[in-house]
């Protein structure tokens, strides 16, 4: 099949996949934004999602996008360094229209998936996957509670926020590439409209991420300095 045996087929694979990411991520954003309003109200949206059956299979969905962008990320990698030969060690000047995100999507497609599993760490397990095995569920539906507890709790909490943020900047640099180049790879490309998918990607993955760094940075400045705000 030409999807998974053909250069273009696989880069499609990869825009795909790459572009279902992005709509779980501004809907995860859109959600945590909630926290920063009406932590009550995040909690419900915690509790309407739960470990239900339609969250338990969207997230075996989202495991199995991961998979297959991280996998098909390295699948094109090995084959780029392939095609290059010995030339891969020649020292070059780097192109001016060549961007440093371009360079390393891999590297910070690596820490990306790191920050990932460590996020599942702080929630993913003390939720969904708790109530999953039946283990204490205080506050399986508590969403808050674990915000606070990631960013707000003492030494820890600091710690948590900077490793987060320093997340939080790979996955710009990750996105702010990935999200033109997979409507390029498309054929959503020129002179007219590649400028402009530039300039949107740029905007919209600036918004997207601030989102995030607006919750860990809030909830550490609550956590530490104005307990109950």
């Amino acid at each position: 099949m030409w999807l998974t045996t053909s250069s273009i087929g696989r880069k499609v694979i990869m825009s795909v996949s790459g572009i279902a990411l992005i709509l779980f991520l501004t809907f995860h954003a859109c959600m945590n934004v909630v926290a920063l309003f009406s932590p009550e109200g995040y909690n419900w949206i915690c509790e309407m999602l739960g470990a239900n059956w339609y969250a338990v299979v969207a997230t075996i969905g989202l495991a199995a996008l991961v998979a297959i962008h991280f996998v098909y990320a390295f699948i094109l990698t090995l084959q780029n360094q392939k095609a290059r030969g010995e030339n891969k060690y020649a020292v070059t000047d780097k192109p001016a229209s060549v961007e440093w995100a371009s360079q390393n999507m891999l590297v910070l497609g690596i820490i990306v998936i790191l920050g990932m599993l460590l996020h599942l760490y702080n929630f993913w397990y003390n939720m969904m996957f708790a109530e999953l095995i039946g283990g204490d569920v205080t506050f399986a539906t508590d969403g808050a509670h674990w915000i606070t507890e990631t960013f707000g709790n003492g030494t820890l909490g600091y710690i948590y926020t900077f490793v987060y943020l320093v997340w939080l900047c790979a996955l710009w640099f990750h996105l702010s590439h990935g999200f033109w180049s997979a409507f390029q790879t498309m054929g959503l490309s020129g002179k007219t409209w590649f400028p402009r998918l530039k300039c949107i990607g740029q905007v919209y993955t600036t918004v997207l991420v601030l989102m995030f760094v607006a919750v860990a940075v809030w909830y550490c400045i609550c956590g530490h300095f104005c307990p109950g705000c």
